[in-house]
């Protein structure tokens, strides 16, 4: 039985196994064609996807807690979430059981959107579908949108290493609605004059919290240089003129990031290249595909005014 102080990571079946050739032919095909490939090769296993490494990861934090404390409670528990029917549930507990994941629960909805089961199971939601992860947002769930393929760069299991934007996914958009309404100047007057005054909260804000209390347990018993978990916050603002009101928010939240790095607008890809993160959290299409484009393992969290103005 799981702990009820486990933390739920909630990822869904093309999040976690590349499933591009099998989606190919639902589209085309429909989905009796679809039922019937699957069927025919649910001894096959399917090829790890996107979210794949970051669960391994997990694993590997919880076998590291357990170490320091055999009782420990607040370990990581991966559902995995799907829209499929159950008669594709043998095809994905074989591939579950082939790559020696610990997923003990599984929910499929035959079709039905799994939005409604997520305030059961999610502290972060990660799927293929752009359109359940905006529905998971819309109830306060925090949520990405992850891509296929694996990306070339390649992540240690033995340390965790995830990467946040701040405005829209860290924090709230109030910022970048001044950004994209008045321009860059007026952008910067505002986070000037409000460089004391802490961020509200964005939607990615909880789970990088529980990640940092994680975190805790291992600094807490001296594990510093070489902790199992290393957080990076990775934003287009610039150090000298809108640095200060983000890093006092952090501070404020008792959010300790490993590395904040203030690009200035600059393409994130060269440095997120060089993090090589199990996953990178940004609300700008531009910045996941910069990240996508340098094989780094990328998510879009599409929420806040930058949606508004990309459509």
């Amino acid at each position: 039985p799981k702990p009820e102080t486990a933390i739920i990571i909630a990822v869904s079946s093309r999040a976690l196994f590349d499933m591009t050739e099998e989606r190919k032919i639902y589209s085309e095909e429909g989905l009796s064609s679809y039922l019937k490939h699957m069927i025919s090769r649910e001894n096959v296993p399917l090829k790890p996807g996107s979210a794949f490494p970051f669960v391994q990861a997990l694993t590997c934090i919880n076998l590291r807690l357990l170490e320091l404390d055999p009782n420990e409670k607040q370990l990581f528990d991966v559902v995995l979430m799907s829209n499929n029917s159950a008669q594709i549930g043998v095809a994905l507990i074989n591939s579950i059981n082939y790559h020696a994941l610990t997923i003990e629960r599984i929910c499929l909805t035959a079709g039905k959107s799994v939005s409604g089961y997520l305030a059961a199971y999610g502290t972060l939601y990660l799927s293929a579908d752009a359109s359940n992860v905006i529905e998971a947002l819309n109830e306060g769930i925090a949520s990405a949108t992850v891509f296929s393929g694996n990306g070339s760069v390649q992540s240690s299991c033995e340390q965790l290493r995830i990467a946040f934007d701040g405005d829209a996914v860290l924090f709230s958009d109030e910022s970048e609605i001044i950004a994209k309404k008045h321009g860059l100047e007026k952008f910067f007057e505002n986070e000037a004059a409000k460089a004391d005054e802490p961020l509200e909260m964005g939607p990615l804000q909880k789970f990088a919290m529980v990640i940092g209390d994680v975190k805790k347990k291992f600094t807490d018993e001296g594990i510093i240089e070489n902790c199992p978990i290393r957080t990076y916050l990775v934003t287009a603002r610039s150090a000298a003129s809108s640095g200060l009101r983000a890093l006092r928010t952090l501070r404020l939240w008792g959010l300790d990031i490993d590395e904040a790095l203030f690009l200035a607008g600059a393409p994130k890809g060269p440095i997120l290249q060089k993090i090589k993160p199990h996953l990178f959290f940004d609300d700008q299409q531009r910045n996941v595909d910069s990240g996508l484009e340098y094989g780094v393992k990328s998510a879009h969290v599409p929420y806040g005014i930058a949606q508004k103005v990309q459509k």
